[in-house]
């Protein structure tokens, strides 16, 4: 071999040992995990994770997908929760499988894969620093309790509880009638919340014994989870998304005792309930919500949203439902030039060994922002504001009282440039910006 075929060969060899070292790399980075830029609050907190998976049944539960105005058939509502919470176990991972795709669509078939996440399958729960406060946690429409797992970790590895739900009819594996996601998502938050508060009771025969504090729990939503989040914190319909509901179950009532000022009206709110998180929740271009009905809201609320959101909508959509909650001290957290996926994992680069199709790629990723980058911000901000509202932990308030314009000077907790691209509007009850 001549010189110069010997340093050709040499190079190759360095080139290829530095790809695969950069594959070692990557493959090591897991969902969740900080980037080099990554703000202050979004590193993980001090506790191992455990997680389990648990199933409950609601028993004789309106069946909205058949109900109609001459009846109204039951069934026994299936839910079935992951949870993760802090444990007594040394850091592992575990696989979580999850699927892509609509169930029965031709055009969208369902495709299997897995992704590894920083947690241990049912580890010992760290009962003696407890009780820790409850997080519950909806998916979009369509969706899943491992939507948000990056998120979901992170919380529980700072000392929190988080249970995320599957809602029946409304995932990727179970696809149903819009109705039944428009009616069941406060509904299941709030009999998720009654069966943590069951197996939370020192008494209970359960891992949850003496590990949760109920009383202090926040729900967490996004997209359709969102506008479930806001009608379980005490946001009322409005009399038009009550009528829009009737005529979509072809004449129910159902919806009636939960339109803000009808007769009748029960405010689902429950004094559990300390702060809400609505990721661009839905609802507002439709009619869903008006100014009587989201002046119900009376805990802390935080939102987050794309300012292109073409989902959710934005100025009449996600905003406007910023500034018609007048009773609570809020957040509203905007990206940029970013659309309606502002809260899922990073979408998987391959499913079942193939490529993923471009439209299954959209259901998880921003076409401007890097989804990775999304989650890091998320996680420092949704720390900071639970920090504040369910743990008491006042000094995290610096994280939060800052410029609206991230330009405008350097945000706390950010490394230089790295805030750009972000607004953080905010307000207490009786603010002029109301």
């Amino acid at each position: 071999m001549t010189t110069n075929g010997l340093t050709r060969f040499l190079f190759l060899l360095f080139v290829l040992a530095v790809c695969i070292a950069s594959y070692g790399q990557q493959s090591d980075f897991l969902y969740g995990d900080a980037l080099p830029d990554a703000p202050e609050l979004a590193h993980r907190g001090n506790f191992s994770v455990g997680v389990r998976t648990l199933e409950w049944t609601n028993p004789d539960q309106v069946d909205v997908q058949q109900a109609t105005a001459d009846g109204q058939p039951k069934y026994d509502r299936k839910i079935t929760v992951e949870v993760w919470y802090p444990s007594m176990s040394g850091s592992g991972t575990t696989s979580y499988d999850e699927v892509m795709g609509v169930n029965g669509d031709p055009n969208r078939p369902l495709i299997p894969f897995s992704f590894l996440g920083r947690a241990t399958r049912d580890a010992l729960p760290a009962v003696s620093e407890g009780p820790y406060p409850l997080v519950i946690v909806s998916h979009g429409y369509l969706g899943s309790r491992y939507l948000m797992s990056y998120l979901t970790e992170n919380l529980a590895s700072k000392g929190y509880v988080v249970v995320a739900i599957d809602h029946p009819e409304s995932t990727f594996r179970q696809p149903g009638k819009f109705a039944s996601t428009l009616y069941y998502r406060a509904l299941d938050d709030l009999f998720v919340l009654d069966q943590i508060t069951k197996l939370s009771d020192h008494t209970a025969d359960s891992f949850l014994a003496g590990l949760v504090d109920p009383n202090t729990t926040a729900l967490v939503g996004y997209s359709m989870g969102g506008y479930g989040v806001l009608n379980a914190a005490g946001a009322g319909y409005s009399a038009t998304w009550g009528r829009a509901f009737t005529q979509l179950t072809e004449g129910s009532k159902l919806m009636d005792n939960r339109v803000s000022g009808a007769e009748g009206y029960v405010s689902l709110a429950d004094p559990r309930i300390k702060a809400i998180v609505a990721f661009a929740p839905w609802g507002m271009q439709r009619g869903a919500w008006d100014q009587e009905g989201l002046k119900g809201i009376h805990v802390p609320t935080f939102i987050v949203a794309g300012d292109q959101d073409d989902i959710s909508g934005y100025e009449d959509g996600v905003r406007a439902i910023y500034e018609r909650i007048t009773g609570a001290q809020k957040y509203l957290l905007v990206y940029q030039q970013a659309r309606h996926n502002v809260a899922p994992n990073p979408p998987p680069a391959v499913a079942n060994g193939e490529g993923i199709n471009p439209e299954e790629f959209m259901r998880y990723a921003e076409p401007v922002w890097d989804e990775r980058r999304i989650n890091n911000i998320n996680q420092h901000f949704v720390t900071a504001f639970l920090g504040v509202h369910l743990k008491g932990e006042s000094e995290l308030s610096e994280y939060l009282d800052l410029t609206e314009d991230s330009l405008e000077g350097t945000w706390k907790g950010f490394r230089p440039r790295t805030s750009i691209g972000l607004e953080l509007y905010q307000a207490k009850p009786g603010d002029a910006k109301q």
